[in-house]
């Protein structure tokens, strides 16, 4: 395991995951901003 046989594999564990947390928070966040402020029913950004 990375906690065990490397060199501080405890951070790069620990900020692996809480990195990809924030990735997926930072991703419903966006898709939740859209949905709540209409953003999809400018048709012209689709074009």
């Amino acid at each position: 395991h990375i906690c065990r046989d490397v060199n501080y594999g405890w951070i790069i564990r620990y900020l692996h995951a809480n990195g990809a947390s924030m990735f997926f928070i930072c991703l419903f966040i966006h898709v939740g901003r859209g949905l709540y402020y209409g953003s999809y029913t400018f048709l012209e950004t689709w074009n």
